[in-house]
């Protein structure tokens, strides 16, 4: 009876780790074990950016102990003790030093004046213009700018009969009640349109009357706020003793 005879198959492709002293980067690549050195060194220029002919390439198991130079540029990859998960760390002999490739300031970028811009027949900007989209949309951005006026307007009337000192009561969707005392009405700075400045009589608030280094009213940290007109309603609202004065 003759002897069962045995044949080991490795797999046609095996994924390595890519590291070069380029940059400080981990590639994970898969690559096929029939390519040689040198077809490896090629693919490798473009994860890399080391020249092909500047390249040593070093070899390390999966625990990442050193085994060997992949030395033989006519020898298959295959050819070399290279499992799943090993690492290729390639050394870039040509003086160029780590980080080079990764320094993006170093780039040299292409910039185009607006006036030739303008000039190209095929653009972003010329195809949003044949189609009226975004803001080259003459009839939307007229309905938002009519309705910006619009509501502004709203908020004007509605801020001017609210009066600085007023005692009121704010109503936000979502938020519990608060009482306070009208600090500042009108418009601001940090956003368009009317806004109420208020000292609430209770810690609720997110700052001290200031907003991005500009002082519009005085009160003490985390009293102070800024809600809309239609969220203010003026009126005898006493400002909540928490039951204090009660007696026992």
């Amino acid at each position: 009876m003759e002897a069962d005879s045995y044949r080991v198959v490795s797999p046609a492709a095996v994924n390595v780790r890519i590291t070069s002293s380029l940059t400080s980067f981990v590639a994970e690549k898969r690559f096929n074990r029939g390519i040689t050195v040198s077809e490896l060194k090629c693919k490798l220029e473009l994860i890399v950016g080391s020249v092909a002919s500047c390249m040593e390439l070093q070899l390390f198991g999966t625990d990442d102990k050193f085994i060997g130079l992949l030395s033989q540029d006519d020898a298959l990859l295959g050819s070399y003790p290279v499992d799943d998960n090993c690492r290729i760390h390639v050394i870039d002999e040509s003086g160029v030093k780590l980080g080079e490739f990764e320094d993006v300031s170093k780039v040299i970028k292409y910039e185009m004046s607006n006036e030739a811009y303008e000039k190209r027949t095929e653009s972003a900007r010329l195809f949003l213009k044949r189609s009226k989209l975004g803001l080259y949309n003459e009839e939307k951005k007229a309905k938002e700018e009519s309705e910006l006026m619009q509501r502004e307007q709203e908020e004007k009337v509605l801020a001017d009969a609210i009066l600085v000192g007023a005692r009121c009561e704010v109503v936000i969707s979502g938020q519990p009640t608060k009482r306070g005392t009208v600090m500042y009405v009108g418009q601001t700075e940090f956003k368009p349109g009317y806004w109420i400045g208020l000292k609430y009589d209770e810690p609720l608030g997110k700052h001290d009357g200031s907003v991005n280094g500009k002082k519009y009213f005085e009160c003490q940290y985390k009293y102070g706020a800024f809600v809309k007109p239609q969220s203010v309603t003026v009126g005898d609202y006493p400002e909540d003793d928490y039951g204090l004065n009660d007696e026992m």
